[in-house]
């Protein structure tokens, strides 16, 4: 006697539900794998960067120019008593530090992308042109520690010190309007890369003041950082990147941004900012003027309180689908949800099955997204993949929900939900509100449009159509 094929489950809507269930963790579990793609190549971008920069030249920061000297001071002392008397030559270094009364910079950054393969990384070239003034040099002239000393000194040097020496293409100096050597080095502990010019020794206790005027070209990589380290500091850097951001313990007084780029202007005098005073302590100078941890690890050293722009993209195309991704399962809900209203009012049954195979859609739409947005621009990526999944989505749903109304409908309801989502990784600021009234408005339609039935007759229904299958 054959066997008899297997009864459907005396529940189905708890049969059902359970199968949705694990529908729904299977699509979590893809999720999560498409999250974790897009990490890693997130990590390939940050190996680009650091690759470009470790070839050409990181960050920026600029120091300077600053005045000093290095003066030895050396004397006699007598040590011991009778036969072991003896006479030493003791020693002490001194190095004397001025800042600029007046410092004015003019730059201008123009943005050179660099590439890893397929990851681009923003360089720039800044070309510089920096005035600085002394009133005097009379505190070039070292003080002495001990009576009947000899001071020997070396002459006094101007050096600019730099983030990083390698992205140095070219500097010219003028002293007092006469062309000065530049040579490498800065001569300074705390700023060992840069460089420096030579000043005459007769400046040293001169009562006439100083003019600097320097011209430089500079490469780097993802930010530029100025040090106001005169008493009255100006500087006006124009860019044709537009998408800058501002960064350090001082914004611009005015900015100016737009299509073709931007222009920002910083002021600042010494009451406002502890630079020119930790220059000449000799702190080191910090990105942004961020503090850092000294060999412990525990404490913060002081440093050059600083200010500039980052040349970054104001929203990376891994962050952009990051984003997307983390909408991914609410996404597939808001679907779910829909295919489910449609199953109840149109009384068609939809198996579990057919749900898998749309998710499945939904979730293959952030792969997509990822990898097209590596080549293309993000908005045409984010049409290709919307454009491809909504095309199948409505051919398989005419099939599943039988009729090819129904499948334009579903299409057209699925088209509205990458749309809407699309708006929400543009809108970061308003995102959570818009996201907050999308969810209102779905619960109500489906509230609304399910408002007539009557629960219990269809659980009935259910129950006696399963109980009739032999």
């Amino acid at each position: 006697m054959p066997a008899s094929p297997p009864s459907l489950p005396r529940l189905p809507l708890l049969f059902k539900a359970l199968a949705l269930g694990l529908v729904l963790v299977a699509l979590t579990v893809a999720l999560d794998a498409v999250s974790g793609i897009v990490a890693e190549r997130q990590g390939r971008l940050r190996e680009a960067e650091a690759s470009v920069a470790a070839s050409l030249a990181s960050g920026q920061t600029l120091l300077g120019p600053m005045l000093q000297r290095d003066c030895v001071e050396s004397w006699d002392e007598t040590q011991g008593e009778g036969k072991d008397r003896k006479t030493v030559t003791e020693r002490r270094t001194q190095k004397i530090a001025i800042a600029p009364a007046t410092l004015k910079i003019d730059a201008k950054a123009q943005i050179e992308p660099r590439y890893r393969g397929i990851f681009k990384v923003n360089g720039y070239v800044l070309k510089a042109a920096l005035a600085a003034t002394w009133r005097d040099g009379t505190a070039l002239v070292p003080q002495r520690e001990h009576a009947g000393s000899r001071m020997q000194c070396d002459a006094p040097t101007v050096f600019v010190a730099l983030g990083d020496s390698r992205g140095v293409r070219s500097a010219a100096v003028r002293i007092d309007g006469a062309e000065a050597s530049v040579l490498p080095g800065t001569a300074h502990a705390a700023h060992p890369r840069g460089f420096h010019v030579e000043v005459a020794e007769g400046y040293a206790g001169a009562t006439r003041p100083l003019d600097v005027r320097m011209a430089i070209e500079l490469v780097g990589t993802g930010d530029l950082a100025f040090a106001p380290v005169a008493e009255s500091t100006r500087v006006e850097l124009a860019s044709d990147w537009p998408h800058p951001s501002f960064g350090g313990r001082f914004l611009p007084v005015e900015r100016s941004v737009g299509a073709d780029g931007f222009q920002a202007r910083w002021q600042l005098t010494a009451l406002a900012t502890s630079a020119p005073q930790a220059a000449v302590d000799g702190a080191p100078a910090c990105p942004f003027g961020e503090t850092t941890p000294d060999a412990s690890g525990r404490e913060h050293t002081r440093c050059v309180e600083t200010f500039g722009v980052a040349f970054i993209d104001p929203v990376s195309i891994y962050t952009l689908a990051d984003r997307a991704t983390k909408y991914g399962l609410l996404f597939i809900a808001l679907t779910f949800v829909g295919v489910a209203a449609v199953e109840v009012m149109r009384r068609i049954r939809v198996h579990p099955m057919q749900y898998l195979l749309v998710g499945c859609a939904l979730a293959v739409f952030f792969l997509l997204l990822v990898s097209l947005s590596e080549h293309l621009s993000f908005a045409w990526a984010y049409l290709a993949a919307s454009g491809a999944c909504t095309a199948l989505l409505a051919f398989y749903a005419a099939h599943v929900l039988r009729g090819v109304r129904a499948g334009l409908a579903f299409g057209a309801a699925i088209a509205a939900l990458y749309g809407v989502l699309y708006v929400l990784l543009q809108l970061e600021q308003t995102a959570l509100l818009l996201g907050s009234v999308l969810l209102f408005a779905v619960l109500a339609a489906v509230m609304v449009a399910t408002r007539r039935i009557d629960w219990y007759a269809l659980l009935a229904r259910l129950r006696d159509a399963a109980a009739c299958v032999p």
